[in-house]
C-alpha cells in the first residue's frame, strides 16, 4: 500500500504530462495503481499532511535548510502552475551531485514532501521538484517573467531570519549562480616579473536586486567585496576568502 503523498505527487506527474509509465519508473509504483488513484483520490484529501510554518504563523523548524533553499529559488529556480498546485523547482548542474542532494534535503527538511527529478541528464542538467501549494507561500518572489526583469525583495520575515544567520543564504546563492576558483596575477620582484595565483569566490547574476540580497548577506558576515564588472560580485582578499571557506568552500 502507498501512502497519500505518494498518490497525490503521482496525480501531479500525471497533470504535469509525464507518461504513466515515466511516473511508475520514478515513484516505484505500479502501472495499473496510477489509474485507480486517478479515479479515486479527491483533491480535498491534497497536501493535509505537509505542515507550512507560514500557514501556521511560526517559526521554519529548519531555518538553515530554508534560507539554503531560499538562495538556490533566487539563483536557478522558479515556481510554476502543476494541475491545481504549485511545483517548486531547483535547476541542478550534473557535475555537482552533491549540491544536487543538498537542495533535496532542504526540499525535505522544510516541508517533508516528496521530491523528485525532471530533465535530461545528458545535457547537464536535472530539474529537482516537489509539488505543493505551500511552496508559494513560502517564495512570495514567485511571479511572471524573468527574475531580472522585475523587483525582487525578502519579506520582513525572510530578512529576519538571514539576519539571525545568513551563512546558509550565501550558501545557497553561491552553489546556484556563483563559484570559487583561482585568480592570477603578475608583480614585478628585483626586475624579474613572477606570477601569483590565489584563490576567490563569485557571484554573478542578472538582477541588481538579488546582487543587493548577496552583498547585504556577506555585509552582516563584514566579508569585504567588490563588483568586477555588471553582473558579478567579487571574493577575493584572503580574509574574506577564508570566512567564506568556512560554510561554502569549493563545487562539488
Amino acid at each position: 500500500m502507498h501512502d497519500v503523498p505518494v498518490r497525490e505527487l503521482a496525480l501531479d506527474l500525471l497533470a504535469i504530462g509525464l507518461t504513466r509509465r515515466d511516473v511508475c519508473r520514478i515513484l516505484g509504483v505500479g502501472y495499473n495503481s496510477t489509474y485507480r488513484w486517478q479515479q479515486r483520490i479527491q483533491p480535498s484529501h491534497k497536501s493535509s499532511h505537509i505542515q507550512c510554518f507560514r500557514c501556521n504563523s511560526g517559526p521554519p523548524r529548519e531555518p538553515s535548510a530554508y534560507l539554503y533553499l531560499l538562495g538556490q529559488y533566487l539563483g536557478d529556480g522558479h515556481l510554476r502552475h502543476s494541475g491545481r498546485s504549485r511545483c517548486l523547482s531547483i535547476a541542478c548542474c550534473t557535475d555537482y551531485p552533491g549540491i544536487m542532494r543538498s537542495v533535496e534535503q532542504a526540499m525535505r527538511d522544510v516541508l517533508d514532501v516528496s521530491v523528485f527529478h525532471r530533465g535530461r541528464p545528458n545535457v547537464g542538467c536535472i530539474n529537482v521538484e516537489s509539488t505543493t501549494n505551500h511552496w508559494l507561500c513560502l517564495f512570495p518572489q514567485a511571479g511572471p517573467g524573468m527574475k531580472h526583469t522585475r523587483p525582487i525583495a525578502l519579506e520582513p520575515w525572510q530578512v529576519e531570519l538571514a539576519d539571525a544567520d545568513p551563512r546558509p543564504l550565501i550558501r545557497g546563492l553561491i552553489h546556484s549562480d556563483g563559484w570559487r576558483g583561482t585568480n592570477w596575477t603578475t608583480k614585478n620582484v628585483g626586475g624579474t616579473t613572477k606570477k601569483y595565483t590565489y584563490p576567490r569566490y563569485q557571484f554573478s547574476n542578472r538582477s541588481s536586486d538579488i546582487r543587493g540580497i548577496f552583498t547585504g548577506a556577506l555585509d552582516r558576515l563584514a566579508i569585504p567585496w567588490r563588483q568586477s564588472n555588471q553582473w558579478t560580485i567579487s571574493v577575493a582578499r584572503r580574509e574574506a576568502v577564508a570566512a567564506l571557506d568556512e560554510f561554502v568552500g569549493p563545487k562539488q
